[in-house]
């Protein structure tokens, strides 16, 4: 029973998912950095940025 609990969250950490949602964040941050509408946006996009950036080095050593 051990082993059937334990796979959604091999499923989970995948790299293909984990991936996918690390560059999806460093899309809204560049976009968050690239639009003129809030100053409060503008200063959370580096943090963003550099939050997915971290995220996709840490996730391409999940396994595939």
């Amino acid at each position: 029973m051990k082993v059937q609990s334990t796979m959604p969250r091999r499923r989970l950490f995948r790299r293909r998912y984990c991936e996918g949602a690390s560059t999806v964040l460093i899309g809204v941050g560049i976009a968050m950095l690239v639009q003129p509408f809030n100053v409060d946006l503008y200063t959370w996009s580096f943090p963003v940025i550099l939050v997915g950036a971290l995220a996709f080095v840490v996730t391409s050593h999940f396994p595939e």
